[in-house]
């Protein structure tokens, strides 16, 4: 196949690569004060990571929920990209949603971590709509 017959990876499909990487970092949030440390003295259990997770608590605990957060939130904004494309939206558009919904989930993150919750409910929302948006960008 021709790869100038390929349609172009646009800027939201990269939007979605970050997206799909944004979890991981938060564990990686989570998990850094344990790193380092031996298991008997509470330091991350590697063997057991998903029950040493669950015993945090405060900025490490909140890391984790936004991972889960965030995962929980990938299919609908890979689906809304996809749709999106299938039905022709506008580029430009479609390109400025998807970067306003990885921003606001990045803002979300940072409030989630560090404990603005009401804060983190509004931009969580916003987000939501943005998601929607971005569903709806090609609908005529």
């Amino acid at each position: 196949m021709n790869p100038s017959a390929l349609p172009p990876f646009t800027l939201a499909y990269w939007c979605v690569l970050i997206m799909a990487v944004l979890p991981f970092f938060c564990g990686l949030f989570a998990k850094r004060g344990g790193v380092g440390k031996k298991r008997s003295e509470g330091g991350y259990d590697n063997h057991n990571p998903r029950a040493w997770l669950a015993k945090q608590e405060g900025a490490a605990a909140r890391a984790n929920a936004a991972q889960a957060n965030s995962f929980e939130a990938l299919p609908f904004f890979i689906g809304a990209v996809i749709i999106a494309h299938q039905l022709g939206a506008p580029q430009g558009r479609l390109d400025m949603l998807a970067i306003a919904f990885v921003l606001l989930r990045i803002v979300y993150i940072a409030l989630y971590v560090g404990d603005k919750a009401t804060l983190r409910s509004t931009v969580w929302g916003v987000a939501l709509m943005v998601n929607i948006a971005i569903l709806f960008s090609g609908y005529r």
